[in-house]
């Protein structure tokens, strides 16, 4: 079968190759309304298929994006990875998401990868274990974008939420409700937004005059956690309260609760840092900390394609607020 080329496409809608060129590149300005009508239904009759190869090397743009998440399983990545497909979808783009799985290796090969391949831009949640890489990026003004974590000292564009103020916000709440020993569960302090939750949590303690307690904090791998809640409850005074630092973390305190028969919140109450799609199902509806998710990739996916169309952006820290969700 012959393929469909854009001057046949041209004499089927009775315009020039130029116009139908315009059309395929969503450039309308000086192209009435008839007129995509007619180049739309020559398209859809004569099944033409844009040569993107063609159009990438003319303008030299593949109209491809790379998304590397750090660790996909949680909930917040999932839907920031949506937000970001959602934008290059309406902005006729595609994007390719990588899952590094905490791996620093394992990014730099995607980074490598997805370079080699010439996608337009990134949008990075590091592992930060590879600072010098994307020192580089941005010295070579490539468009990047971090997203969730900071990686302190890089000048770059960051998209992040504001974890310590909303942790201070939810201890704060604890406390309001009569709670004086209180715990937090995260993973382990390899990665800022981790560290500033810890931080906010300290600080909400010390501002009610409540002293920390070391054993109170429980910073460890998901596989280790059901060891260290055993000996946290096993304390002569258990918390009354526990903050758990993601949604992962969550779901190992609920399985221990579960299975030493402790309830919610007449026994221990509980409070998630993460988007939780299920908190308001469970028994009783679990108070969360929300992050916008959506419109942090939204801003995200924004600034990166800024970046490719060469307009100038501030390399600055944007900040997202928290909603503490109580139920």
């Amino acid at each position: 079968m012959t393929k469909v080329t854009m001057a046949d496409v041209a004499k089927f809608a009775g315009v020039s190759k130029s116009t139908v060129s315009q059309y395929i590149n969503h450039r309308y300005e000086y192209m009435g309304e008839g007129t995509r009508r007619k180049i739309k239904e020559a398209i859809e009759q004569l099944g033409y298929q844009p040569n993107y190869i063609a159009k990438s090397l003319k303008q030299k743009r593949t109209f491809i994006i790379g998304i590397i998440v750090a660790d996909i399983v949680h909930r917040f990545s999932t839907e920031v990875s949506r937000s970001i497909e959602d934008f290059c979808y309406e902005n006729e783009m595609q994007a390719i998401i990588c899952n590094a799985d905490n791996n620093g290796k394992k990014e730099k090969k995607y980074i490598d990868m997805l370079r080699a391949k010439q996608v337009d831009g990134l949008i990075i949640f590091p592992t930060g274990q590879n600072e010098d890489l994307y020192k580089k990026m941005v010295e070579e003004g490539y468009p990047v974008v971090f997203m969730d974590r900071d990686i302190p000292h890089l000048k770059a564009p960051f998209v992040l939420a504001n974890n310590q103020q909303a942790t201070y916000e939810a201890i704060s709440y604890f406390i309001q409700k009569g709670h004086q020993r209180l715990a937090i569960a995260t993973q382990p302090l390899t990665i800022s937004s981790r560290k500033e939750r810890i931080e906010g949590y300290k600080q909400a303690l010390n501002d009610h005059h409540i002293e920390p307690r070391a054993d109170y904090m429980i910073s460890t791998d998901i596989s280790e956690l059901h060891q260290n809640l055993n000996q946290l409850f096993q304390l002569d005074m258990p918390p009354t309260a526990i903050l758990a630092g993601n949604d992962l973390v969550f779901l190992e305190i609920l399985s221990f609760l579960q299975e030493k028969k402790l309830k919610i919140p007449e026994d221990v109450s509980l409070i998630v840092f993460d988007n939780i799609p299920f908190a308001h199902l469970t028994n009783p509806p679990m108070t969360i900390i929300a992050q916008p998710a959506f419109e942090m990739g939204a801003k995200a996916a924004d600034l990166l394609l800024k970046q490719i169309n060469k307009e100038a952006i501030l390399p600055e820290r944007i900040y997202f607020t928290c909603e503490l969700i109580c139920r």
